[in-house]
C-alpha cells in the first residue's frame, strides 16, 4: 500500500509525516468536545517513532493490519492485527512497525494528537515522494500542545537511555 494513495472520501483530513507515516483524522477534538480524537495511521515497513512521552493525553492503539512493536516504560509488546494496547500519560514510549508495515487506529484522550498532526503534518494532496518531515515544526507544535518530551535519536527502550 502506498503512503501517497488517498483513501476514498477522506483526502481533506489526510496528512503525511515524511515518507514513513500517513494519517487520516477520523474524529477531532471539535467533534467530541475535547474528550478524544481518533486517527487512522499507516506506517511504512520498519518505520519508527522517536522515544517520547505525552504529558496531556494517553494513547490507545488498535492494530488493523501488520504489526507494531511498542516499548512503553518497562514493557515491550508486539501487537498484531486485532490487538489493542494503552500507553498511559507520562510513560516514555516508542513504536516501530513490522516488516510489512502497519495500519492502526490511534485514540487519544483527552483529544490532542489529531491537532498536532493537522498543524505539523503535510496535507496528503500536497505530498510527493520527496516530502520530508519538518522535525523542527513537529517538535515545536508537540511541545506547545502536549508538553511532550522527544528524543530525536530514534526509538530506544527507556531503560537503555541511561547508558547513552
Amino acid at each position: 500500500m502506498s503512503l501517497f494513495t488517498p483513501a476514498a472520501g477522506a483526502s481533506a483530513h489526510q496528512y503525511v509525516l515524511g515518507q514513513d507515516l500517513r494519517l487520516t483524522i477520523l474524529t477531532s477534538a471539535a467533534e467530541t468536545e475535547g474528550r478524544h480524537d481518533v486517527t487512522d495511521s499507516v506506517m511504512a515497513a520498519g518505520a519508527a517513532t522517536p522515544l517520547h512521552m505525552h504529558t496531556r493525553y494517553e494513547e490507545r492503539l488498535w492494530v488493523a493490519s501488520g504489526s507494531l512493536t511498542v516499548w512503553a516504560g518497562p514493557d515491550t509488546v508486539t501487537l498484531r492485527s486485532g490487538d489493542f494496547f494503552t500507553i498511559p500519560r507520562d510513560v516514555p514510549h516508542a513504536i516501530k512497525s513490522g516488516p510489512d508495515g502497519a495500519r492502526a487506529l490511534n485514540i487519544t484522550s483527552p483529544a490532542g494528537f489529531a491537532e498536532i498532526i493537522a498543524r505539523a503534518g503535510t496535507p496528503l494532496h500536497l505530498a510527493t515522494p520527496d516530502t520530508e518531515l519538518d522535525a523542527e515544526l513537529f517538535m515545536a507544535v508537540t511541545a506547545e500542545l502536549d508538553g511532550s518530551v522527544m528524543n530525536e535519536r530514534g526509538p530506544r527502550h527507556p531503560r537503555d537511555t541511561a547508558a547513552s
